[in-house]
């Protein structure tokens, strides 16, 4: 109970390294649960909010979840939900 790791498990995707289409999901979703083992659940959930937001709306998705958006427009979604 007293430590904890957040990792966003994934492979290492060699073929589209530099392309800026990398999904940041995993990694945003594994900073939601750090904050939650931290007491923060209100941001937790705001975080998860988000992504589930931008993934509803379906206009900036990254090329593994179907769309054509870069990581940035994602990234910049996921912001303008928070």
């Amino acid at each position: 109970d007293n430590y904890a790791i957040f990792e966003a498990v994934h492979g290492s995707a060699p073929d589209i390294a530099g392309k800026g289409i990398a999904n940041p999901t995993a990694l945003v979703l594994s900073g939601a649960l750090m904050l939650q083992q931290l007491g923060n659940n209100q941001a937790a959930d705001r975080i998860r909010n988000a992504v589930n937001t931008v993934i509803a709306e379906g206009k900036a998705l990254t090329p593994d979840l179907g769309g054509k958006a870069n990581t940035r427009k994602y990234v910049d979604a996921l912001i303008k939900a928070l």
